[in-house]
């Protein structure tokens, strides 16, 4: 036998156990890598998902069972916005049961005055803008779950709606009743585009 034949074998001897090591660092770099995914995921908010999907037409199914569907727009702390046509949809974060067409980009935090604007201030807007809202609430028979109107007045946790007849300017005569409407039972508001939110 020559005998380089045994120095051969050596050499396939550290080959093998060299690819076994480096394998081995190969396979616990991948399960760190993993390990950091899964703790960064972790960490994410449903709002940063929203955020990351700002421009996409996702569906927001609502906790009546209403699904509303649009280009996302707007992230608040407590409320996202929908453009839908002619049409904008605002959509209180507490009513949404899920959505769909989110996708997997993500957008860090807002600024912290941004998310001292919570649901309130923006229907403060409305009521100072006194834009017609279709009122949709949670939680009522089929043919009581839409109210139109324009806000009055916002308290904390509700807000007064003048209820008005479709088309109607809101003036006291055309006032059919005020309704005082929870936050809580709000599932969502869809206003004319030229009166945006």
């Amino acid at each position: 036998m020559p005998a380089y034949a045994d120095a051969m074998r050596w050499d396939a001897l550290f080959e093998d156990m060299e690819a076994q090591l480096a394998s081995e660092r190969l396979l616990g770099l991948e399960s760190e890598i993993s390990e950091r995914a899964r703790v960064e995921i972790a960490g994410i908010d449903v709002s940063d998902r929203l955020r990351g999907a700002i421009g996409r037409k996702i569906d927001v199914k609502l906790r009546s069972g209403t699904q509303v569907s649009g280009t996302l727009s707007h992230v608040g702390s407590e409320s996202v916005v929908l453009d839908e046509g002619r049409h904008q949809w605002l959509v209180p974060v507490a009513a949404a049961l899920a959505y769909q067409g989110l996708g997997r980009q993500v957008r860090a935090g807002q600024s912290k005055a941004s998310q001292r604007l919570g649901l309130a201030s923006a229907l403060r807007m409305l009521a100072r803008d006194r834009a017609e809202l279709a009122v949709h609430l949670l939680e009522l028979a089929q043919e009581e779950r839409t109210m139109r109107g324009v806000i009055d007045r916002v308290g904390k946790d509700h807000f007064d709606l003048a209820v008005m007849l479709p088309g109607e300017v809101r003036r006291s005569g055309n006032v059919v009743s005020v309704a005082t409407i929870p936050f809580q039972s709000l599932a969502a508001l869809r206003s004319l585009r030229g009166q945006d939110f």
